[in-house]
């Protein structure tokens, strides 16, 4: 088996198909209530990053054929930002537990190595086989998050709608498709910067942005990525301060399920009834904006009880745990250098 350095952006459709069918193999055996995915904007979704980030990715294939030539059995990608990167691995179920793996953690640690980043983290889904590779490759377990997923079809939309109207007076809701217009960006990053700064109440769990520019960055990002995403808002009246959030995503990847990133209530605002307000109105919104849609699905903290709670009266149910995990680079490249 052949691991190289790989371009999404000058990849063939045959080699994205292929990486595509493998991935959805991957869905099959680990997730396989999860929908399949759509080779739809997939080279984008590969290729896009924030600006100063980047994404570097490699491919496993056949070595008997030339390069570009075979399918695509394995993929990794490192997300270089900040002072750490980001891995993302998959491996055909047909061919684990025979050091792919392995090797492809390998190639994007020594790069994560070589390009001066201390740290190295990736997702690890609970129930899965991933849990047992990356602990034996000396990943710790930093964090867990709990993903719930809500089917529209059990959806009981009269109390949503009852949820939908439970916002005290003050406060108006509204609803922008694509994302908020700019003349908001301010409020709306200062909203997301005060419910950071010191908060032990965590927001639905996904990327998140709290500087203005970063937010359009952001937006601008996840469109080319193929990623369209959906905001409502709680304004109060009085002083047009965001005194809560809720942003959810629909990938062009895979269309029938969306979602969630954050769901933010500024504390002096909390109390009035806004979270299960803003995310029931996105509810009603998107059965009219994406009629294709079926299932939404959202990560919590553990700890967070609050919108655990608001999540369960909106119907979500509770799927599986996720794990982050992490490494120091100069000891997982020593690690899987003596394993070579």
């Amino acid at each position: 088996m052949r691991v190289r350095e790989w371009d999404p952006r000058s990849a063939s459709d045959e080699e994205i198909q292929s990486l595509v069918e493998t991935l959805n193999q991957v869905l099959a055996a680990d997730l396989p209530d999860d929908p399949s995915w759509q080779d739809v904007q997939v080279r984008e979704y590969l290729a896009e990053t924030m600006p100063g980030e980047r994404r570097i990715s490699w491919v496993a294939e056949d070595d008997r054929v030339a390069e570009g030539e075979g399918q695509v059995f394995g993929h990794v990608t490192l997300l270089l930002l900040g002072n750490a990167g980001v891995l993302e691995v998959f491996v055909h179920p047909r061919l684990r537990r025979r050091g792919l793996g392995q090797q492809l953690v390998a190639v994007a640690a020594r790069r994560a190595y070589l390009e001066g980043f201390s740290s190295i983290s990736v997702e690890a889904i609970g129930g899965t086989s991933a849990i047992g590779f990356y602990e034996y490759l000396g990943f710790t377990k930093d964090y867990v998050e709990a993903r719930s997923v809500l089917s529209l079809s059990s959806v009981d939309w009269e109390s949503l709608g009852t949820m939908a109207s439970g916002l005290s007076p003050g406060y108006k809701v509204e609803y922008y498709p694509g994302g908020p217009p700019r003349e908001l960006l301010e409020a709306y990053a200062q909203a997301k910067l005060e419910a950071q700064d010191g908060d032990d109440n965590d927001p639905d769990s996904r990327p998140s942005s709290a500087d203005p520019q970063r937010l359009r960055d952001s937006l601008d990002t996840l469109h080319r990525r193929g990623l369209k995403p959906y905001v409502v808002l709680a304004i109060h009246e009085e002083t047009g301060e965001v005194a809560g959030l809720t942003e959810l995503v629909v990938p062009a990847q895979h269309p029938e399920r969306a979602d969630q990133y954050d769901t933010i209530v500024v504390r002096k605002h909390r109390g009035y009834g806004i979270d299960r307000a803003i995310k029931a109105r996105m509810l009603f919104e998107l059965r009219t904006a994406e009629p294709g849609l079926h299932q939404v699905q959202t990560w919590n903290a553990q700890h967070n009880e609050s919108m655990l709670k608001v999540n369960a009266e909106l119907g979500f149910q509770s799927d599986r745990d996720w794990y982050e995990y992490a490494a120091d680079v100069v000891r997982l490249v020593h690690r899987l250098e003596s394993r070579d």
